[in-house]
């Protein structure tokens, strides 16, 4: 018998509850798994609280982590007994132990802990498919990333800098402001006291942004779009202050003949090799030193609830990992 954090409704974060499961043998393609550690991520705010819909109820949420590989399922020949993984696109995570698909783990580098893994596999996958492939990023880049100072953002202000890329950050307070700038972002604005609007135009000279990556959605909706040079790319990859609301396309003709798309690091890295890909490169910017992450939180797993709530308070900077 093993534990797990399971929700039976979606709510509040009083809907996590720390309950035994019971966790059977690995089926064909599958491995199980002993966490060691549990990234912590908006998308699992979602999935609890129904804004994306699971398959089924009760549910484990969760979608990234570290442990060693415990068993191996029929035809598993990629891992063996006692290797060191991590996954970032698999729900489930918020457990002791778990059964998952072995096409969705890597094997991690001597050199990255447990707890660096669970703070980077979906966080850092994401940096990567949104700067390399959503929109590839050169020196000649002007990016706007709204929340720079979260777990995806600290991430994307080094690795924006690693290219050479110019990148504007919006923060909510002085503290945020000086952790993005110790990142690398290359502008900060406090999108409390300044309009970020203004000041994407002031710090531009009035050319715009190549890109806009918008995790925020409600709050910096339509305003990022005011931040684009015409034929610019609006990337909406999450909803932190919640849903981007339906718009007219004509908005998008309007500002300037702009694009919009709406991402998932799912979609990214559905086949194998391109998640093989996606973390190789992520591993090695990590390294060779271009980023550097460590939780800045620990919670324990059972004590997942507070640890939803201090997130969705903006209380927390950089990555967050449950410890089971």
């Amino acid at each position: 018998m093993t534990h797990a954090i399971r929700i039976h409704g979606t709510g509040g974060p009083e809907v996590l509850t720390w309950e035994a499961v019971e966790v059977g043998e690995p089926g064909p393609g599958e491995v199980r798994i002993r966490q060691t550690a549990i990234g912590l991520n908006y998308i699992d705010t979602y999935h609890r609280s129904g804004l994306y819909k699971l398959a089924a109820l009760p549910a484990v949420i969760g979608m990234e982590g570290a442990g060693r590989v415990e068993a191996l399922g029929p035809g598993v020949s990629d891992f063996k007994v006692g290797d060191r993984v991590a996954y970032g696109t698999a729900l489930g995570a918020y457990a002791e132990e778990r059964l998952i698909a072995a096409d969705r783990l890597v094997k991690l580098p001597d050199s990255i802990s447990d707890a660096t893994a669970a703070s980077i596999m979906l966080q850092g996958m994401t940096v990567r498919y949104l700067l390399r492939e959503t929109y590839p990023c050169t020196p000649e880049t002007v990016v706007l990333f709204h929340a720079a100072a979260g777990g995806v953002g600290l991430i994307a202000c080094q690795w924006a800098k690693a290219i050479g890329a110019t990148m504007i950050g919006t923060v909510g307070s002085d503290e945020k402001a000086a952790l993005a700038k110790a990142a690398g972002c290359t502008h900060v604005i406090n999108y409390r006291t300044e309009d970020f609007v203004a000041r994407v135009r002031e710090i531009t000279g009035g050319a715009m942004c190549d890109v806009v990556y918008d995790g925020v959605g409600k709050d910096t909706f339509p305003s990022s779009l005011d931040c684009l040079k015409p034929k610019g790319l609006w990337v909406s990859f999450g909803n932190a202050s919640g849903p981007v609301p339906p718009f007219d396309m004509a908005l998008l003709s309007a500002k300037g003949s702009l694009f919009a798309t709406r991402p998932t690091l799912m979609t990214y890295t559905a086949r194998r090799e391109d998640l093989a890909a996606n973390a190789a490169d992520l591993f090695s910017m990590i390294e060779k030193g271009a980023v550097k992450v460590e939780p800045s939180r620990t919670y324990s797993l059972s004590d997942a609830a507070q640890a939803h709530r201090d997130l969705e308070a903006r209380l927390t900077t950089g990555s967050i990992v449950l410890i089971p």
